[in-house]
């Protein structure tokens, strides 16, 4: 009876679930009595000022590069009064007709901006108009791999026509295979032209990447490369400045031997070479382990064995024509900007610049083991039967995180169509929509690092 009793008590009356409002944008067009539609806008998170400002430079490289070259160049024919000044962004700085020679100052910096300009002008220009229709001509598709592919060729040409001309000078020089000879003769003040374009060119080049790498979109081993480019700079102009432009000369060859056998890699990877890629990618291993871990060593060792001899502690000042010294160390740090600055001013060579200089180079020998370490690793798994195919290269960040949306009321465009008019297969086409297919990829656990190196210098077949 007790269940009789509790079963006849009275139920709530049941409610119907609400429903939306006609005037609601939650419901289908169809349903709202505004007849407004949603349209979805992307944009990137965190867009501001400054990226955006960063997205139009990028697009827009080619055009202001040469605006500003041809403009510099109008100013020089049609403003006599401005030549002096304009005419040092295109000429190699404090020449001597006596010794047929040049010294170096601050008007080389003149050059080195119109370098970067010239550089940046270039590279945009020659990636859109020349490497990208290759690209597609070989039948490089997807707009990423496009990229990658001219960014590399673009790579490739630069490091061909510089690496070549860095041997030229190395082959044709009194220090050519001869340590010793690097340091003879210091402080020699002046230097052939040749010589002087080639190291100020290579200065511009990498203060260009600089630029490059911080107004284009940030890859996953940014701060990787701008520590590197960071510490060549510095190498580079302090080889300049203090006259040792012999080794700095050597150095850049050995570097750059790796740097024209890498970009040759990445290409054939992009064009679908898998064969001939695998090829270079073992004549790049060789190669780094030869000079960067031979050759570039005994170059740190020259720097510590044959310096302290060959250049004795001391101040030199006056031009090359009146050279005097040397004389003592002065105690202060103003004269270390001296070379800078003033051609015949202050050089100095002691203990704190060797160390200095060697100190850089030996951070660098560091940074390329740690680098080669894991090029090892990598291969060693390659060659245990473990496969490169899914293995990612040049990643940026990840973009789906990176984008967000924004929707805005507009009113929907209505046309009457008859049935005859539905093209599913056009709309399937348009939206993107495909059918599941499988893959198959290999994972290394615990390798992410291991993982997106080989992808930056390995070969990795092209798949559609």
């Amino acid at each position: 009876m007790a269940s009789n009793s509790t079963s006849d008590k009275a139920q709530p009356p049941a409610t119907r679930p609400a429903v939306a409002s006609r005037n609601s944008m939650n419901g289908p067009l169809y349903m709202q009595s505004n007849r407004k539609a949603l349209l979805r806008r992307v944009r990137r998170k965190g867009d501001g000022p400054i990226k955006s400002m960063c997205r139009w430079l990028v697009d827009n490289q080619t055009g202001l590069s040469f605006n500003l070259i041809a403009f510099m160049f109008l100013a020089h024919y049609f403003l006599p009064k401005a030549r002096p000044t304009t005419s040092k962004f295109f000429t190699l700085g404090h020449y001597n007709p006596r010794t047929n020679a040049y010294a170096n100052g601050s008007d080389d910096f003149y050059f080195i901006s119109f370098c970067m300009v010239l550089f940046t002008g270039l590279r945009a220009g020659v990636m859109e108009h020349v490497l990208d229709p290759i690209a597609k001509h070989w039948g490089i598709s997807k707009r990423k791999d496009v990229t990658r592919f001219s960014e590399q060729a673009w790579m490739l040409l630069y490091y061909i026509v510089f690496w070549s001309l860095g041997l030229y000078i190395y082959r044709n020089s009194s220090y050519w295979l001869n340590l010793p000879e690097l340091w003879s003769n210091w402080p020699n003040r002046e230097i052939t032209g040749l010589v002087k374009f080639y190291m100020l060119a290579q200065w511009a080049f990498w203060l260009q990447q600089i630029v490059v790498i911080n107004i284009e979109e940030r890859r996953k081993d940014h701060w990787q490369m701008f520590s590197h480019h960071i510490i060549t700079i510095g190498l580079v102009s302090g080889c300049y400045y203090y006259h040792h432009t012999r080794v700095g000369n050597l150095i850049l060859v050995l570097m750059d031997t790796i740097d024209v056998i890498l970009p040759l890699a990445k290409c054939l990877k992009y064009l679908g070479f898998s064969t001939v890629c695998d090829a270079v990618f073992g004549l790049f291993v060789v190669s780094w382990f030869i000079t960067r871990h031979v050759f570039y060593p005994i170059v740190c060792y020259s720097v510590w064995k044959h310096t302290p001899v060959a250049i004795p502690s001391g101040c030199y000042h006056g031009s090359q024509d009146n050279l005097t010294g040397p004389t003592p160390i002065p105690d202060t740090w103003g004269h270390l900007l001296e070379p800078y600055i003033n051609p015949g001013g202050t050089v100095c060579f002691g203990d704190g610049v060797r160390w200095a200089f060697l100190s850089a180079l030996l951070f660098l020998l560091g940074l390329t083991l740690v680098w080669f370490t894991m090029i090892i690793k990598v291969v060693t798994k390659v060659l245990r039967g473990a496969s490169a195919d899914d293995i990612r290269s040049d990643g940026e960040e990840d973009e789906a995180e990176s984008l967000e949306y924004e929707y805005e009321e507009v009113q929907p465009l209505e046309e009457e169509v008859g049935v005859e008019d539905i093209d599913l297969k056009g709309w399937e086409r348009r939206s993107g929509v495909k059918r599941a297919a499988t893959t198959s990829s290999v994972s290394l656990p615990g390798h992410s690092d291991r993982k997106e190196l080989l992808g930056r210098i390995g070969c990795e077949k092209q798949v559609e």
